[in-house]
């Protein structure tokens, strides 16, 4: 399955007094269904209904709905890089609504810093599936697995962005894990070969990096 990222840019910022301290909030808008978002996709509303469903039972009733910042190109939690947790998913219509506590990590203190100075942020969903053809847009398809929400500054990055990270890597679910299939095809591929065929690539690899070297 590929890997599918859907920015939101339109969310709120929320400040709530706990005890002497401030716990700061992004809510709003988190996911779209039943129409055609900019990267030309469309979501089936009991798709993304499916989902949430399957996410609020799975992660956020039970506090391990972590979201980074930034745009991760795997559909892995890096723990280094949690920067808030998912209190909220629900739907609204054919809009679904989140609300996301900013954590007092590394990460975290960063969204923190860009609120208080009056940074925008957006949001970014992060999940794995297929696309079809229908009607002029690409269909989600029912084996879609929402991975995360996270936190984005440049929520207006160009399609192209989002689309060549989509169709970078190709990824299966083994034993829990999110496992990199082009990556195991590649490892397998480098063991079989012969160290004949591997110098010859590498030999390959140093020519075309000192031709461009030329160039410069």
């Amino acid at each position: 399955m590929k890997l599918i990222k859907e920015n939101i840019e339109n969310v709120e910022y929320l400040t709530e007094d706990v005890g002497n301290t401030k716990q700061r909030y992004i809510t709003g808008i988190f996911m779209q269904s039943e129409k055609k978002n900019r990267n030309g996709r469309v979501y089936p509303r009991e798709l993304l209904e499916r989902e949430v469903n399957r996410y609020n039972t799975n992660y956020i009733r039970t506090n391990r709905a972590f979201g980074e910042l930034g745009h991760p190109d795997t559909p892995a939690i890096d723990p280094n890089n949690i920067s808030h947790l998912i209190t909220e998913l629900y739907p609204d219509g054919t809009d679904f609504i989140g609300k996301a506590k900013v954590l007092d990590t590394p990460k975290g203190k960063i969204i923190q810093n860009i609120m208080d100075g009056g940074g925008q942020l957006g949001v970014s969903t992060r999940g794995v599936g297929s696309l079809k053809p229908y009607n002029g847009v690409q269909l989600v398809q029912p084996d879609f697995y929402l991975a995360c929400v996270d936190v984005v500054v440049d929520p207006s990055a160009p399609d192209a962005f989002v689309q060549g990270i989509m169709e970078d890597k190709e990824w299966v679910l083994l034993n829990g894990n999110w496992t990199d299939e082009h990556q195991e095809k590649a490892k397998k591929v480098i063991k079989e070969a012969t160290t004949q065929e591997i110098e010859g690539v590498a030999l390959t690899l140093f020519t075309n990096y000192l031709s461009k070297l030329k160039k410069l």
